[in-house]
């Protein structure tokens, strides 16, 4: 397998293999800020909701689907905190993976990559890495790739990561 064309140097030769963030700088936003953001905001509108100090015009009570608000709030919440938690920063050499959730980085050699995917609903479209064996970060990893066109909201081909990954991984031929 010849090195791929984003690789400059490696170990073997004495020289220093330079790593390649495959995950978008908006990660940390996408993992820490938005979610404290949408959690905080929605929720002091749905306390001061219940609490009755929002009123309409002429000082009326808010409607009766208060108690809706609130469990979109705890839904949206909940699913916001479990598409963000699962979020980490992936970099990569021509040898192995670097996964980091901010706090601690492992290292994750590619012969134990079983499959990439891609989800193409997603607007963020992010990427996973299957494991064959379980990880400290589980037997998957998730990440939020590059845009590659500003314009673009589905992708109907995998982002190139994806093909990148697998060839490294020994998954393609």
């Amino acid at each position: 397998m010849q090195p791929l064309p984003w690789i400059n140097g490696g170990y073997s030769n004495g020289k220093l293999m330079h790593r390649r963030h495959l995950s978008s700088a908006w990660t940390f936003c996408a993992k820490f800020v938005f979610p404290a953001l949408w959690i905080s905001g929605f929720g002091m509108g749905t306390i001061l909701l219940w609490l009755d100090l929002m009123h309409g015009k002429n000082n009326e009570l808010p409607p009766p689907g208060v108690i809706f608000v609130g469990g979109v709030w705890i839904v949206g919440s909940a699913f916001e905190l479990r598409a963000a938690g699962c979020l980490k920063r992936v970099l990569i050499d021509e040898r192995e993976l670097f996964v980091s959730n901010y706090f601690r980085e492992i290292c994750i050699p590619f012969s134990d990559v079983i499959d990439v995917r891609q989800n193409c609903w997603v607007r963020s479209r992010p990427i996973t890495i299957y494991f064959g064996d379980a990880t400290e970060f589980g037997d998957r990893v998730t990440f939020i790739p590059k845009l590659r066109s500003p314009l673009q909201f589905w992708c109907a081909d995998p982002d190139p990561v994806v093909d990148d990954l697998r060839r490294l991984a020994g998954l393609m031929s």
